[in-house]
C-alpha cells in the first residue's frame, strides 16, 4: 500500500513538477509579451492593427499555456474517475453476494414455491459488463507515465461510471426484492421462529450500513480534495493571466493616449503634418539611394564571383551528380529497411503498451468498482441522510460536466493529434526529398538564390520609386483612415481586454482547484500511512486472536488421540512389513509425528488421519502383493536354481547396460557443459564481432569525414583558382604551381587511402571468414539441439502417460478427502454452535456481574464476541418473559453497545478471516503434501512392479530358450528402433529405470523438503503457543456453563434459524474474506505496476539524458560545421544587420535632434509667455512641465537601451533558428545513418545467430555419428568375441560326434555289411534335421543382417546429409566471398572514381589556363568600359554634392519646422491652461496668427526648395539607374563573348533613352504634386478658423487633460519599475543560461575526455580481439580439416564394418544356433547323468540277482529244458538234427568249431556215440567261433545251465529293437524342437546295433556275438550310454515252457514256440 502511495505520490509531483514548469515558461513568455509590446508600441505608435495582431499572438500562446495546464489538470479528474469505477465495480460484486445471500435466506425460510434465480442474470450482466471492460478500450492509456491525456479515456471512464451506477441501481433494487421476500418469510415463520434473531440480523444490518456509508464519504472526502487542489491550480493560472493582462490594459491605454496625441495634431496643423511627412520621405529616399549604392556595387562583385565559381562548380556538379546517384541508391534501400524495422518496432512497443494498459486499467477500474460500492452503499441509506445525498447528487452532477467538458476537450486534443501527425508525415516525406536534393544541389542553389536574391533587390527599387509616387497622393486620405481606425481599435481592444479578464479570472479559478487538489492529495497520503499504521495494529490483534485459536485446537487434540493411536499403530505395522522402504517410511513417520505434534486444526488432523488410513490400505495391499511375490518368487527360484548360469550372465549384461548408462549420462553431461561453454564463447564472439563492427563503422565515418575535408579543400583551391584568373600573370603562375603541388599532396593521400580502404576490405574479409566459421559451428550445435528436442519430446510423452496415471490415483484420493472435510466440516459447525452457547452464556454472566458496558479490547477472541451476542439475547428473552418495557431499555443498551463495538468487532471479524484463510492455505498444503507422498508411494509401487515382471520375463526366458532367442531378435529390432528415432544407446527399459530413479531421488527431495517445512511449522506453532492458564480457565467455565448450555438447548431448539443465521454469517466472513483477498491482489498488482513504470520512468529518463547529450555534441558539430562551410552566408548575414542596426541608429538620432530642438523651443516659449502679465502661475506650469520632458527624455534613452537589447535579442533568435533548422537536417541525416546501421546490425545478428544454430546442429550430427561408431564398433568387437567363443564350441561339439562315430565303427568292425547301412541312414536323417534348423537360423540372421544394413543406409544417409550440410556451409562461404568480391569491386570503382577526379581536375585546370587567356582579352575591354565608367562617376560625384547640399537645406528647413509645430503644441497647452486670462489669451491668439502668417510666407520658399530638392533627387535617382544599368551590362559582358560586346551596348542606350522619358513622367509628377500641396495649404486656412472655434472647447478639457497627464506620469513610474524588474529577471535568466553554458561546455569536454578513453580500450580490444579471432580461425581451419579425415575414415570404416557385419552375422547365425544346440545338449545330459544314476542302481541290483541266480544254479540242471531238448533232438528230422545240435551247442555256450568237430565225429562214431557226447563234443560241435581254444575239457567244465543262460542272454538282443533311453518319461522344460536328438541317445543308438529293419531276416538264435552285452564287464560298446541291463529283467530275459517240435520246423520256430509257451 504505501509502495502504491509512493507511486501515486511520485507521479503527481512530477505532473505538478511539470505544471509548474510550464508556468515559469508562461510567466517567461508573458514577460517577453509585455517587453514586445512596449518596444513594439514606441516604435509603432500608429501602427494599432500590427499591435493588435501581436496582441492577439501573445494571447493564443497563453492560452496554449492554459491548454497544457488544462490537460494536466484533466489527469487528476481522470485518477478520480478511474477510482469512482473501482469503487463501484467493488460495491457491484459486494451488491450481487448480498442479493445471493438474500436468496439463500429467503428460500430456506420460505418453504413455498421457489423463486426465480435473478443472481443468474446479475452474473451474466457482471460477466458482460467485465467482458466488455475488458474488450472496450484497448487504447492507450498511460497514467502517470504520459503527460498527455487521451479523451477517449475520460469518455469511456463516464461510460463506465454509467453502466456501473445503473448496475448499482439494478442490483440494489434485487436486494430489495430479497428483503421483502426474506422479511415475508420471517413474518409467516415468526410465530415459530424467535424475534430475538431478526433484530440481532437488523442490527448488524445496520452496522454494516454505517460503515459503508462512513468509507463512501472517506472517498467522497478524498474526490472533494481532488477538485479541490485541481481548482487552486486553476485559479493560480487565472490569478497571473489577469495580472498580465492588467498590465497589457495599463500598456494598451497609454498607447492609445499616444495616437490620440498624436492624432489630434494633424487635424489642426494638416499642412505641417504634410510637409513633415515630406522630409520624412526625402530622407527616406536618400537613404534608400545609398543603401542601393551600396548593394550595387556588392552585386557587381558577388556577381563576378559568382560566375566564376558556377563554372567550377558546373564540373564538380557532374561528378557529385554521379556519386549521388550510387548514394541515392544506397539510401533509398537503407530507408526501406529502417521503414521495416520502424514498422517492426511500433508493432511490438504498441503491443507492449497495449498488455501493459490493459493491465493498468484493470487494476484502476477495481479500485473504481470499490469506490463505486461504497457509493452505492451510502445511496441505500437514503431514508436515513437525505441531504448528505443531495450533496452527493450535486457532486455527481459536477462530476458529469466535468466528464462533458473533458470529452470534448479530449477529441479537440485527438483531432490536433491527428493533424500534428499528418503534419509530421509530409514534413518527413519533405524532409528526405530535400536531403536526397540538398546533397546534389547545394551550390547551384545557393548561386541561383543569390541571382535571384540580386534581381528581386533591383526590381523592388524600382517597384519602390513606382509605388512612392502613389503613396504620396495616398498619404492623405490614409491619414484620415487612420483616425477612424484608431477608435475602432480603441473599442476592440477594450473588448478583448474584457474578454483576456474573464479568461484570466478563470484560469486563476482553476489554477487555485489544481493546488487545492495538490494539498487534498497530501493530505491523503497522510490519512494513508495512518492507516497503514492502524493495519499494522490490525495484524498484531489477528495473531493473537490466532494464538487463542490454537489453544481451542490443541484442546480438540485431546478428542483425536484415539484416532492418532490407532494411526500410530498402523504405522508401525507398515514399517515393519515394508523393510525395503524403511528410509522412505521414516521419513514420513516423522513428518507426520511433527504434524501432529505441531497441533494443526482438528479438520487438518481428521484428514491426515484418513490419509495415514489410506496409507495402511495400501501398505496392505502392498503386503499381500509382497506375499504374493514371495511366493512366486520361491516357485522362481526353485525353476532358476536349474537356471543360475543363465541368470549370472543376464546379471553381467545388466550390469554392462548400466555402466553404459551411467557413461552415456556423464557424456549428456559433458556435451551439456561443452554446449555451454560453446555458447558463452559464442556470446563473447558475438560481443566482440559487434565491437568490431562499431570500430570499423567509426573507421568508415573517419574516412568519410576525410573525404568531405579534402572535397572542402578541393572546393578551396577552385576558388583560390577562379580568384587567380583575376590576377596577375605572375601571381597566375604561383598560384598554379602551388595548385600543381596541392595536387600531388592530393594524389598522396588519394594513395594512402586506398591503401587504407584495402586494409579495410582486408579486416572485413577476415571478419566475414569468422563469421563464416562461427555460423557453421552454429548450424551443428542447432543440429544437436534439434535432436536434443527430439529425445525430450519422447520423455516427455512418457513422462506424461505415468501423469495421467498419477492423475488418476490422485482424483481417486481427492474424492475420499473432500468426503472426510465434509464429515469434518460438519463436525466444526457442531463443535462451533457449542462454543458459541457456552460463549454466550459466559457473556451473560459476565455482563450480570457488571452492569456498565465496556469496550472490547482490541486483541478479543472470537469466543468472547459471540458470547456478547448471545449475552444480549438471553436477556431480550428474559425481558421479553417479565414485560414489554424491560426488553426496549434491553434492546436500546445492546444498539448501544453494538455501535461502540463495531470497529471491534470488525476487526475481530477480520482477524477470523485472517485466520481461515491461513487455516485454509495450510490445509491445502497438507493435502498437496499428502498427495506427493502417495504419488512417491505409487512410483514405488510401479518400479516394484516392473521389477516383478522383469524377473518373470527373466524366467521366462530361462524356461523357454527358443524364446529366449526370438527375445534376443526382439530386443535387438528395438535397439534398432531406437537408433532410428532419437539416436537412443539404450532400451525403453533402461530408460524407464533412469526416469524411475530420477522420480526417486526427486520424491526424496521433496519429503527433505516436508520435513523442513514440518520442522518451521513446529517451530511457529511453539512460537505462538504462549500461557496455557487461560485455556485451563476456559475449560473451568465451560464446565460451570455446561448446565446451561442444557437449559438453553431446549430455547435454541425453539428458534429455528439459529443454524440459519450462523450460516449466514459464516457466508458473510466468507465474502469479507474474498473482498479482502481481492484488494490485497489489487494493491499487489498496482505496487507492481508503479515498480514498472518506475523502472521505464528510469529508463526513458536515462535515454533523455543520452539523447540530450547526443544533441548537444550535434549542435556543436554542426556549429562547427556551419562555420566551416558557410563563411559567405553568415558574412552575408552579419552585413544586413550591421546595415540595419546603422539605419535604426541614424532614424534615433534624428529623432533624438528633434526632440531636443522641440524642448528648448517650449523652454523658450513659456519663459517669454511668463514674462507678461501672470507669470507666476505660468512659472510654477513651465517648471511642471520642464520636468516632465527630462522624465520623458529619460524614458527615451532607456526606450533606446531596450530597442538595442531587443534588436540584439531578434539576432540572437534568428540566428538560433537558422542554426536550429541545420541542426534538424543534421539530425536527420543521423538518424538515418543511425537506422541503417541498426538495421545492418540486426541483419548481421541474425546471420549469426542463424549460422550459430546450423553449427550447433552440425556439432550434434558429428556427436552422434561418433557415438552411434562407438556402438557399432561395441557390437562388432562382441560379435568378434562371441564368433570366437562360438567356433570353439563348434570344434568340440564336431569333435564328439566324430568320436562316437570312430567308436561305433570300431565296434562294428566285426559286424557284417548290413549293419553299416543302417548306421549311415542314421546319421543321414541327422544331417538333414542339422541342415533345416542351420536353414532356420539362417534366416533369422539374415534378418537381423537386414536390420544391420538398414542401419548402415541410415548412416550413410546421415553421412550424407552432413556433406551436404558441408556442401551448403561452402555455398555459404562462397557466397559471403562472392559479397566481399563485390565490396572490393565498389572499393575499386571508387578508387577509379577518385582517379576520375584527379584527371578532371587536371581538365580543370586546363580549362582554367584556357580562361586565363579569355580573362586577358576580356581585360582589355573592362579597361575601355571602365574608362567609360570613370566619367560617368564623375557625374555622379557632381549630383551627390548638390544632392548633400540639397539635404542639409532640407534638414535646416525640417528643424525649423518642427520647432513651429512644437511652438504650436505650446500655444494650444497654454490657451487650455490660462481660461481666466482673456485678454493674455487674445494677445497670445494675435502672436499665434503673426506667426501662422510668418509661416506662410516661409512655406512659399520652403515649396520652391522643396522643388529643387526633388529635382536633385530625380537626377540622383537617374545618375543611380544609370550606374545600375552599367553594371548590369558589365555582368552581361563577363557572362557573353566578345562579339555580343556592341549589341549590349546599343541596349544600354536605349535604356538610357527610356531612364529620360522617366525623368520627364517623374518631373510631371512632382508639378503634380506640388499642385496638391498648394491645394493643402488653402485647406490649412479653412482649419485655422476651425481651430479658433474650437478652442473654448479645448479650454474645457484642459483641466481633465493635466489629470490624464499626472496619471500618466504614475502610469510612466510605474511601468519603468515593472520594466526595471523585468530587466532583473532577464538579467537572472541571461546569468542562468550562462552558467548552464558553462556546464554543459564542462559535461561536454568530459564526455569528449571519456569518448577518447573509450575509443582508446576500444582500439586495445579490437587488437586482443583480433589476435584471439586469428587464433580461433586457425583452430577452426584445423578442426575441420580432422572432421574432413575422421569423415573420410569413418566412410573407411563403415565399408570395413560392413563386411565385418557380414561375416559376423553369419558368425551369429551359427554361434545363435549352436547356443541352442548346446543350452538344449546341456540340459539332456544333465537329464541322462540322473538316469544313468538309477540305470547304474538297477545294474548292480541286477548283477546281484545275477550272481546269486549263478551262485544258486551252479551245478544243477533244469529237468524240464534238458527234457524240452532230448525230445526236440529226436523229433526233428536226422538230416537237420545237427541244427538242433548247434542250437543246443550255442545254449550251452559251446563253440561253432567245437559244435562241428563234435558233429563230424558224431558222424564217424554213430548213435552210440550220442549220448556220451551231449553235453561234450556235439555241443562243442555245434557252437562255432568261440574266442576259447576248443578243449574237452572246458566243455566238461562248463555246466548245462551256465551255457543256457548264456544262449537266453545272446537270444534277448537281436530279437528286440534298439533299446529306448526314456528321454521321453520325464519332459524338459521347454521341448526340443523336431529333429534334435539328445547326444546320449546318439551315442547308444550308435554303440548298439542299427538293425531294426532287418530283424526280420535274421536268425534270432544266430545274432553276432558282439551284440550281446558281458554281465559282469562295465566296458560295452554301448560307452557312457548304459548297459542292456539296465532294463528291467522281465523285458530282457524270456522264459521257456517245454514245447513239442515238429521234425519239419525251422530253429526260428522252435523258438517261437518256446517264447509263446
Amino acid at each position: 500500500m504505501s509502495s502504491w502511495l509512493g507511486g501515486i505520490g511520485s507521479g503527481l509531483g512530477q505532473s505538478l513538477g511539470q505544471v509548474s514548469g510550464s508556468l515559469s515558461s508562461f510567466t517567461g513568455q508573458i514577460s517577453n509579451f509585455t517587453k514586445d509590446m512596449l518596444l513594439e508600441g514606441v516604435e509603432e505608435v500608429g501602427d494599432a492593427a500590427t499591435e493588435l495582431q501581436v496582441s492577439n499572438s501573445k494571447l493564443a500562446e497563453v492560452e496554449s499555456a492554459f491548454g497544457a495546464q488544462k490537460s494536466e489538470v484533466s489527469l487528476f479528474t481522470l485518477l478520480s474517475f478511474q477510482v469512482e469505477i473501482s469503487h463501484l465495480k467493488a460495491r457491484q460484486s459486494g451488491l450481487q453476494e448480498e442479493v445471493q445471500k438474500l436468496q439463500q435466506s429467503a428460500q430456506s425460510a420460505s418453504a413455498g414455491p421457489a423463486m426465480l434465480p435473478v443472481t443468474t442474470t446479475s452474473s451474466s450482466t457482471t460477466s458482460s459488463s467485465a467482458s466488455s471492460f475488458l474488450s472496450r478500450h484497448p487504447g492507450s492509456h498511460q497514467g502517470f507515465h504520459g503527460e498527455e491525456m487521451d479523451l477517449s479515456d475520460v469518455i469511456w471512464s463516464q461510460q463506465e461510471i454509467n453502466r456501473l451506477s445503473t448496475e448499482v441501481m439494478r442490483l440494489e433494487s434485487e436486494v430489495a426484492h430479497w428483503r421483502r421476500m426474506s422479511q415475508a418469510s420471517t413474518a409467516t415463520g415468526a410465530g415459530n421462529g424467535n424475534h430475538s434473531e431478526i433484530l440481532k440480523l437488523q442490527r448488524t444490518i445496520k452496522e454494516l450500513r454505517d460503515e459503508m456509508s462512513r468509507e463512501v464519504d472517506e472517498h467522497q472526502h478524498e474526490l472533494a480534495a481532488l477538485q479541490d487542489a485541481q481548482r487552486q491550480k486553476l485559479a493560480d493560472v487565472t490569478r497571473r493571466h489577469r495580472q498580465e493582462l492588467a498590465e497589457y490594459e495599463e500598456r494598451i491605454e497609454e498607447l492609445e493616449e499616444q495616437t490620440q496625441s498624436g492624432v489630434g495634431q494633424p487635424t489642426s496643423v494638416s499642412d505641417t503634418s504634410k510637409l513633415h511627412e515630406l522630409h520624412q520621405t526625402i530622407q527616406s529616399l536618400q537613404e534608400a539611394a545609398e543603401q542601393r549604392e551600396k548593394q550595387l556595387a556588392e552585386l557587381s562583385a558577388n556577381l563576378e564571383e559568382a560566375q566564376k565559381i558556377q563554372a567550377s562548380l558546373q564540373l564538380e556538379k557532374d561528378d557529385a551528380q554521379q556519386e549521388n546517384t550510387g548514394l541515392l541508391q544506397n539510401y533509398t534501400r537503407l530507408q526501406a529497411s529502417v521503414a521495416e524495422l520502424q514498422t517492426r518496432v511500433q508493432e511490438q512497443e504498441g503491443k507492449a503498451l497495449q498488455k501493459a494498459q490493459l493491465d493498468h486499467e484493470i487494476q484502476m477500474l477495481r479500485n473504481s468498482l470499490e469506490a463505486a460500492e461504497k457509493e452505492i452503499e451510502r445511496l441505500k441509506n437514503l431514508d436515513e441522510a437525505e441531504p448528505k445525498e443531495e450533496v452527493e447528487h450535486a457532486d455527481i452532477l459536477e462530476l458529469n460536466t466535468i466528464i462533458g467538458a473533458l470529452r470534448q476537450e479530449k477529441e479537440d486534443l485527438e483531432q490536433e493529434k491527428l493533424n500534428l501527425q499528418e503534419r509530421l508525415k509530409v514534413a518527413e516525406e519533405q524532409l528526405v526529398s530535400r536531403n536526397e536534393a540538398e546533397s546534389d544541389l547545394e551550390s547551384l542553389d545557393d548561386l541561383k538564390a543569390e541571382l535571384g536574391r540580386r534581381e528581386k533587390t533591383l526590381r523592388a527599387t524600382e517597384e519602390e520609386r513606382d509605388t512612392l509616387m502613389s503613396e504620396l497622393e495616398e498619404l492623405d486620405q490614409q491619414n484620415q483612415e487612420a483616425t477612424q481606425h484608431m477608435i475602432s481599435v480603441k473599442e476592440q481592444l477594450s473588448g478583448q481586454l474584457k474578454e483576456a479578464e474573464t479568461e484570466l479570472k478563470r484560469m486563476t479559478a482553476e489554477l487555485n482547484t489544481s493546488n487545492d487538489q495538490k494539498r487534498a492529495l497530501e493530505q491523503e497520503l497522510e490519512t494513508q500511512k495512518e492507516k497503514m499504521s492502524q493495519s499494522a495494529f490490525t495484524l498484531n490483534e489477528l495473531h493473537m486472536g490466532k494464538q487463542q485459536l490454537e489453544r481451542t485446537v490443541k484442546e480438540l487434540k485431546d478428542k483425536l488421540g484415539h484416532s492418532q493411536e490407532q494411526s500410530r499403530d498402523a504405522r508401525r505395522e507398515v514399517t515393519e512389513l515394508k523393510k525395503t522402504l524403511q528410509e522412505k517410511e521414516e521419513l514420513l513417520s516423522a513428518a507426520k509425528a511433527k504434524l501432529y505434534e505441531g497441533g494443526e486444526r482438528a479438520s487438518e488432523a481428521q484428514g491426515a488421519n484418513e490419509a495415514l488410513a489410506e496409507k495402511e490400505r495400501e501398505l496392505s495391499d502392498l503386503r499381500r502383493e509382497l506375499d504374493e511375490m514371495r511366493r512366486s518368487h520361491e516357485k522362481v527360484m526353485s525353476e532358476d536354481y536349474e537356471l543360475k548360469v543363465e541368470n549370472r550372465r543376464f546379471k553381467a549384461d545388466n550390469e554392462q547396460t548400466l555402466g553404459k548408462v551411467e557413461e552415456l549420462t556423464k557424456q549428456l553431461k559433458e556435451s551439456q557443459g561443452v554446449l555451454n561453454r560453446v555458447v558463452r564463447e559464442k556470446d563473447t564472439r558475438i560481443e566482440a564481432l559487434k565491437l568490431e563492427k562499431y570500430q570499423l563503422e567509426g573507421e568508415l565515418t573517419q574516412a568519410e569525414n576525410k573525404l568531405k575535408e579534402q572535397v572542402k579543400q578541393y572546393q578551396q583551391t577552385i576558388e583560390e583558382l577562379t580568384r587567380a584568373r583575376s590576377m596577375d600573370a605572375s601571381a597566375l603562375q604561383t598560384e598554379h604551381e602551388r595548385a600543381i603541388k596541392l595536387n600531388q599532396e592530393k594524389d598522396m593521400e588519394i594513395a594512402q587511402l586506398k591503401r587504407d580502404m584495402e586494409q579495410v576490405a582486408a579486416d572485413h574479409r577476415d571478419t566475414n571468414e569468422m563469421l563464416s566459421i562461427t555460423v557453421a559451428g552454429q548450424q551443428q550445435l542447432t543440429d544437436l539441439l534439434q535432436e536434443k528436442d527430439v529425445f525430450m519430446d519422447t520423455l516427455k510423452q512418457n513422462a506424461a502417460d505415468l501423469q495421467t496415471e498419477l492423475d488418476n490415483k490422485v482424483s481417486v484420493f481427492t474424492k475420499e478427502v473432500e468426503t472426510l472435510k465434509q464429515s469434518l466440516d460438519e463436525k466444526d459447525k457442531q463443535l462451533g454452535g457449542m462454543k458459541e452457547e457456552n460463549s454466550h452464556l459466559k457473556e451473560e454472566i459476565d455482563r450480570l456481574r457488571d452492569q456498565q458496558s465496556r469496550p472490547q479490547p482490541l486483541a478479543e477472541p472470537r469466543t468472547l464476541d459471540i458470547i456478547t451476542e448471545l449475552e444480549t439475547e438471553i436477556t431480550q428473552l428474559k425481558s421479553s418473559r417479565n414485560a414489554l418495557e424491560e426488553e426496549v431499555q434491553t434492546l436500546r443498551r445492546t444498539t448501544e453497545e453494538q455501535q461502540a463495538s463495531l470497529l471491534l468487532s470488525q476487526q475481530s471479524l477480520q482477524a477470523q478471516q485472517s485466520e481461515i484463510e491461513q487455516a485454509r492455505a495450510h490445509h491445502q498444503q497438507t493435502t498437496l503434501n499428502y498427495d506427493r507422498l502417495i504419488q512417491a508411494r505409487d512410483e514405488e509401487i510401479t518400479r516394484l512392479q516392473q521389477a516383478v515382471e522383469q524377473l518373470s520375463e527373466s524366467q521366462s526366458r530361462a524356461n523357454s530358450p527358443s524364446v529366449q532367442g526370438e527375445v534376443i531378435l526382439q530386443e535387438e529390432k528395438t535397439q534398432t528402433l531406437n537408433q532410428e528415432n532419437g539416436n537412443e544407446k539404450h532400451d525403453l527399459s533402461k530408460v524407464d529405470i533412469e526416469r524411475l530413479v530420477r522420480g526417486i531421488k526427486e520424491k526424496e527431495t521433496e519429503i527433505t523438503q516436508l520435513n523442513e517445512k514440518n520442522l518451521s511449522l513446529t517451530r511457529q506453532l511453539d512460537q505462538l503457543v504462549v500461557s496455557r492458564d487461560e485455556v485451563g480457565k476456559l475449560s473451568q467455565m465451560i464446565m460451570q456453563k455446561d448446565l446451561e448450555i442444557q437449559a438453553l438447548h431446549a430455547r435454541v431448539s425453539m428458534g429455528g434459524g439459529h443454524s440459519q443465521d450462523v450460516m449466514f454469517l459464516q457466508q458473510q466472513l466468507q465474502a469479507y474474506a474474498v473482498e479482502r483477498e481481492q484488494v490485497i491482489a489489487v494493491l499487489n498488482e498496482k505496487t507492481r505496476e508503479n515498480s514498472q513504470l518506475r523502472s521505464d520512468y528510469h529508463r526513458l529518463m536515462d535515454i533523455m539524458a543520452g539523447k540530450e547529450a547526443a544533441l548537444l555534441k550535434l549542435q556543436q558539430e554542426n556549429q562547427r560545421l556551419s562555420n566551416m562551410s558557410d563563411p559567405s552566408g553568415s558574412q552575408e548575414m552579419f552585413k544586413e544587420t550591421i546595415q540595419n542596426l546603422s539605419r535604426i541608429i541614424r532614424e534615433k538620432d534624428i529623432e533624438i535632434d528633434a526632440l531636443t530642438q522641440k524642448c528648448q523651443t517650449l523652454v523658450t516659449v513659456l519663459q517669454s509667455s511668463g514674462g507678461e502679465p501672470g507669470a507666476g502661475s505660468g512659472g510654477v506650469s513651465s517648471n511642471q512641465f520642464e520636468e516632465l520632458l527630462q522624465e520623458r527624455d529619460t524614458l527615451k534613452q532607456q526606450v533606446k537601451k531596450m530597442e538595442e537589447w531587443k534588436q540584439q535579442v531578434i539576432t540572437t533568435v534568428k540566428n538560433m533558428q537558422h542554426e536550429s533548422a541545420q541542426l534538424h537536417e543534421e539530425l536527420i541525416k543521423l538518424q538515418s545513418q543511425v537506422s541503417a546501421d541498426s538495421d545492418c546490425s540486426s541483419k548481421l545478428s541474425v546471420d549469426y545467430a542463424r549460422l550459430v544454430q546450423n553449427y550447433e546442429q552440425k556439432e550434434r550430427r558429428l556427436g552422434s555419428l561418433s557415438l552411434e561408431l562407438a556402438q557399432v564398433q561395441q557390437t562388432i568387437t562382441q560379435l568378434s568375441s562371441t564368433k570366437d567363443v562360438l567356433l570353439g564350441k563348434l570344434d568340440s561339439v564336431t569333435q564328439t560326434p566324430e568320436v562316437t562315430a570312430t567308436q561305433c565303427s570300431g565296434s562294428s568292425l566285426s559286424t557284417d555289411a548290413p549293419s553299416h547301412q543302417p548306421d549311415s541312414a542314421v546319421k543321414d536323417e541327422k544331417m538333414q534335421q542339422e541342415v533345416v534348423q542351420l536353414k532356420a537360423l539362417l534366416t533369422e540372421k539374415e534378418n537381423t543382417i537386414r536390420t544391420l544394413q538398414e542401419n548402415n543406409h541410415r548412416l550413410s544417409n546421415s553421412a550424407s546429409a552432413s556433406e551436404s550440410e558441408q556442401r551448403s556451409q561452402a555455398e555459404e562461404a562462397r557466397q559471403v566471398r562472392e559479397r566481399l568480391e563485390a565490396l572490393q569491386r565498389s572499393v575499386r570503382e571508387k578508387d577509379l572514381l577518385i582517379k576520375s577526379k584527379g584527371d578532371q581536375l587536371a581538365q580543370v585546370s586546363e580549362a582554367l589556363r584556357n580562361r586565363e587567356n579569355d580573362n586577358e582579352v576580356l581585360k582589355q575591354a573592362v579597361t575601355n568600359l571602365k574608362e567609360r565608367a570613370l566619367i560617368l562617376e564623375m557625374d555622379v560625384k557632381k549630383l551627390k554634392e548638390e544632392n548633400e547640399l540639397v539635404a542639409a537645406r532640407s534638414r535646416e528647413k525640417e528643424s525649423e519646422f518642427r520647432a513651429l509645430q512644437e511652438t504650436n503644441m505650446q500655444v494650444s497647452l497654454l490657451l487650455r491652461e490660462k481660461e481666466f486670462e482673456l485678454s493674455a489669451m487674445s494677445e497670445k491668439a494675435a502672436t499665434v496668427e503673426k506667426l501662422l502668417k510668418d509661416k506662410e510666407q516661409g512655406k512659399s520658399g520652403e515649396l520652391n526648395q522643396l522643388l529643387n530638392e526633388v529635382k536633385s533627387m530625380q537626377d540622383k535617382a537617374v545618375a543611380f539607374q544609370q550606374e545600375r544599368d552599367q553594371v548590369m551590362m558589365a555582368l552581361k559582358q563577363k557572362q557573353m563573348e566578345t562579339a555580343a560586346l556592341q549589341s549590349e551596348l546599343q541596349h544600354v542606350r536605349d535604356k538610357e533613352h527610356r531612364l529620360n522619358l522617366e525623368l520627364e513622367r517623374l518631373r510631371n509628377h512632382l508639378l503634380e504634386i506640388e499642385d496638391s500641396y498648394t491645394r493643402e495649404a488653402l485647406a490649412a486656412e479653412d482649419r485655422e478658423t476651425e481651430l479658433r472655434r474650437k478652442v473654448a472647447l479645448l479650454d474645457e478639457r484642459l483641466t481633465t487633460s493635466s489629470s490624464a497627464v499626472e496619471s500618466a506620469s504614475q502610469q510612466a513610474s510605474m511601468q519603468v519599475e515593472s520594466l526595471q524588474e523585468q530587466l532583473i529577471g532577464v538579467v537572472k535568466q541571461r546569468d542562468d543560461a550562462l552558467a548552464q553554458l558553462r556546464t554543459s561546455q564542462e559535461q561536454v569536454n568530459q564526455y569528449a575526455v571519456s569518448l577518447s578513453n573509450l575509443q582508446m580500450v576500444l582500439e586495445q580490444f579490437q587488437q586482443e580481439e583480433k589476435a584471439m579471432y586469428s587464433a580461433e580461425l586457425e583452430k577452426h581451419k584445423k578442426e575441420k580439416e580432422e572432421w574432413k579425415r575422421k569423415a573420410l575414415k569413418l566412410e573407411d570404416q563403415a565399408s570395413a564394418l560392413q563386411i565385418n557385419l557380414d561375416e559376423a552375422n553369419a558368425a551369429l547365425d551359427s554361434a545363435s544356433r549352436l547356443t541352442d544346440q548346446l543350452d538344449l545338449k546341456e540340459e539332456q545330459i544333465e537329464e541322462l547323468k540322473k538316469q544313468v544314476d538309477v540305470r547304474q542302481e538297477m545294474l548292480e541290483e541286477a548283477q546281484r540277482k545275477l550272481m546269486n541266480l549263478l551262485n544258486s544254479t551252479e551245478g544243477k540242471i533244469d529237468k524240464v529244458l534238458m527234457r524240452n531238448l532230448f525230445l526236440g533232438y529226436f523229433h526233428t528230422p536226422k538230416t537237420k538234427r545237427a541244427d538242433v545240435l548247434k542250437l543246443m551247442g550255442s545254449v550251452l555256450g559251446l563253440n561253432r568249431e567245437d559244435v562241428e568237430k563234435m558233429l563230424e565225429e558224431d558222424r564217424g562214431h554213430g548213435v552210440t556215440g550220442w549220448v556220451s557226447n551231449w553235453l561234450g563234443g556235439r555241443g562243442a560241435q555245434s557252437v562255432p567261433n568261440t574266442p576259447q581254444r576248443p578243449t574237452s575239457g572246458q566243455g566238461l567244465n562248463s555246466s548245462f545251465s551256465e551255457m543256457f543262460v548264456k544262449f537266453l542272454e545272446m537270444e534277448s538282443t537281436p530279437s528286440l529293437p534298439a533299446p529306448k533311453l526314456p528321454v521321453h518319461d520325464i519332459k524338459p522344460l521347454s521341448a526340443p524342437p523336431a529333429g534334435r536328438t539328445s547326444s546320449g541317445t546318439s551315442s547308444m543308438a550308435a554303440g548298439a546295433p542299427v538293425s531294426l529293419k532287418r530283424v526280420g531276416d535274421s536268425n534270432p538264435f544266430l545274432a553276432p556275438r558282439s551284440a550281446a552285452v558281458p554281465l559282469l564287464a562295465g566296458s560295452g560298446s554301448g560307452g557312457p550310454g548304459g548297459h542292456l541291463l539296465m532294463k528291467p529283467i522281465s523285458d530282457t530275459l524270456p522264459t521257456f515252457t517245454p514245447v513239442p517240435v515238429s521234425a519239419e520246423a525251422s530253429g526260428g520256430a522252435v523258438l517261437k514256440d518256446l517264447l509263446k509257451q
